[in-house]
């Protein structure tokens, strides 16, 4: 059912319900086991509990527990078990309940899910999705906040998503159920509550009916400026558009380019933004060193390197492992630390 009002009698447009990030999941799942019988949806507590953030709220009281189902407290044995399902023609969507409570399936998906599809010469694909509530922000101790996404990046074999938006949310993982790639589906946890006034059915038409151009892999500009871009992904998002935001009450004009696919990584996007701007401030969540920031600014100054005005700058989590609920403010990349990158971009010339 369309989630749009009757018209008013005023003949104005009614305005569409807000849907929250966690809607957008939980209806995308619901839509992929309507539409094929081999979709799987299993994890720990994702049955009767409907998992920690009720992702899956209510999924196996309408599909049943053979399509919803809990599993044992074993990350390596849901990993391996989506393999088996997986060469044999279904396509599971795991769970992990927390970032790094994946770790222990890690050799599973680098070692079996990333290299199947090139081990056996294209003839064995595994659409497998590893759903991973990921980042900080909610106040979670050691174990919970974890930004894990530079592992699997650097992995081959695997695609690494992580959206942003509620819009996206719902598109981007009918994206990689769909996909006979294993992806990497990394769901920023504090953006769960977020919302927006998208119409989740009108989404599910548009996916199911293919009237968009499919956008995996492509990086979209969530907001248009001239004086610098600034680059980020799935959790910084909503803090780049704050920054871009109280740059131009200072008289400064910030692009903010969200990437939404870390693997596939879109260059041309990214690079044309670079290029009309001529600075850069990459944006992650994660610690700075070896991390997926620092690949972005390796690929802008290999591609871009005569159209920069300054050397591009990060503002990225610190070296250390992530701190304890009270100090994780301090951790964050924060609006201050961005403008403060941004004034750091040679503008006396």
């Amino acid at each position: 059912m369309s989630t749009l009002q009757a018209p008013a009698p005023s003949g104005r447009t009614p305005a569409v319900k807000p849907a929250t990030f966690a809607q957008a999941l939980n209806t995308a799942l619901a839509d992929a086991l309507a539409a094929d019988d081999a979709v799987v949806v299993f994890g720990e507590d994702v049955g009767t509990l409907g998992g920690v953030f009720r992702i899956t709220d209510g999924l196996t009281k309408r599909f049943g527990r053979t399509r919803c189902f809990d599993t044992p407290l074993a990350e390596s044995g849901i990993a391996g078990m989506a393999v088996g399902m997986a060469m044999n023609r279904m396509r599971p969507v795991i769970e992990m309940q927390f970032d790094a409570f994946a770790y222990p399936a890690f050799e599973q998906i680098a070692s079996h899910i990333a290299k199947m599809h090139n081990r056996t010469r294209g003839a064995v694909t595994l659409p497998i999705v590893i759903r991973i509530p990921y980042a900080g922000g909610i106040g979670g101790v050691e174990h919970h906040c974890d930004s894990s996404e530079a592992y699997y990046a650097h992995t081959p074999g695997l695609k690494v998503f992580t959206p942003a938006t509620v819009e996206d949310a719902y598109l981007m993982l009918r994206e990689a159920i769909d996909s006979d790639d294993p992806v990497v589906f990394f769901e920023p946890k504090k953006l769960y509550w977020s919302k927006a006034p998208v119409d989740l059915a009108e989404l599910r038409d548009r996916y199911e009916n293919r009237a968009p151009e499919r956008r995996e892999g492509r990086a979209v500009v969530a907001r248009t400026g001239q004086d610098a871009t600034i680059l980020t992904y799935g959790p910084s998002v909503p803090t780049a558009l704050a920054a871009a935001a109280a740059a131009e009450a200072e008289g400064r004009s910030l692009e903010v380019v969200d990437l939404r696919s870390i693997v596939p990584f879109d260059d041309e996007t990214v690079a044309a933004s670079v290029r009309r701007t001529g600075r850069v401030v990459v944006v992650a969540e994660a610690p700075g060193f070896a991390s997926v920031a620092a690949e972005i600014v390796a690929r802008v100054q290999e591609r871009c390197f005569h159209s920069l005005a300054a050397p591009v700058r990060r503002v990225t989590g610190f070296d250390i492992p992530y701190p304890s609920p009270k100090l994780e403010e301090y951790y964050l990349p924060s609006v201050d630390r961005i403008l403060d990158a941004v004034d750091d971009l040679q503008w006396e010339d």
